[in-house]
C-alpha cells in the first residue's frame, strides 16, 4: 500500500547530503547516501530506488558519467534522475542532463518545498508501478492459484496493519483474512 520506497542522494560534499536529508526527511522514505558516482552505481544494483538526486560537479565520475552508467544498464534505465547543481552552468548543462536522461535540472539553492513535491511524484509513481507490476504478475496464467492466494492474504495484512480505529472493519478484514487462509490451507492440504 504505501511503503516506503528508496531515494538515492548523491553528492561529495557530505554538507550537501546532510542538506538533502534534512528537506526529505518529511517524506519518511528510505533515504540512502552516496559520496561519488561509483559508491552510487554499487547502491543501484543492490537496490531498487524510486529516484536519484544527483550532484552534477563531483570529483572524479561526474553527475553526467553516473546518469549514463545509469541509464545504459537494463536493471536501472528506468529509474527517475534529478540533476542537483551549485552552480547555474547555463542551459548547455541543463541540455547535456536532459540528454543523458534526466527528468530534471535544478540549480542550488533550491525551495525546499518544490524539491519535496517533485520526489513526492516520483514516490507515488513507483508505488503505482509496484501495485501494477504486482497485479500482472497474479493476471499471468503461471502464476499459481497458490500464489494468487498467498498475494491476497499479504495484501490484506498490509490493509489490516494501516485501517484507522475502526473495529468494524478491522473485524470484517480480519474475518476475509482467515477465510483466504482457510481456502489457502485447505488447498495445500494433501
Amino acid at each position: 500500500m504505501n511503503r516506503p520506497v528508496k531515494i538515492l542522494l548523491v553528492d561529495d560534499k557530505v554538507e550537501s547530503l546532510v542538506a538533502l536529508e534534512a528537506v526529505l526527511r518529511p517524506l519518511q522514505q528510505h533515504l540512502f547516501k552516496a559520496g561519488s558516482g561509483q559508491e552510487a552505481m554499487k547502491l543501484m544494483l543492490r537496490h531498487d530506488f524510486a529516484v536519484v538526486l544527483l550532484d552534477v560537479l563531483m570529483p572524479g565520475m561526474d553527475g553526467f558519467e553516473t546518469a549514463a552508467h545509469i541509464k545504459r544498464l537494463d536493471q536501472t534505465r528506468d529509474v527517475p534522475i534529478i540533476f542537483l547543481t551549485g552552480t547555474d552552468t547555463g542551459s548547455g548543462a541543463a541540455f547535456r542532463g536532459y540528454a543523458v536522461g534526466a527528468v530534471d535540472y535544478i540549480t542550488k539553492p533550491f525551495d525546499p518545498w518544490v524539491l519535496r513535491s517533485k520526489v513526492a511524484v516520483f514516490i507515488e509513481l513507483s508505488r503505482k508501478t509496484r501495485i501494477l507490476q504486482e497485479q500482472a504478475a497474479l493476471l499471468n496464467p503461471q502464476t499459481t492459484f497458490s500464489e494468487r492466494l498467498k498475494a491476497v492474504e499479504e495484501q490484506l495484512a498490509a490493509l489490516a496493519r494501516n485501517i484507522p480505529d475502526d473495529d468494524g472493519l478491522r473485524e470484517a478484514v480480519k474475518e476475509l483474512a482467515d477465510r483466504v487462509a482457510a481456502m489457502q490451507a485447505a488447498f495445500e492440504a494433501p
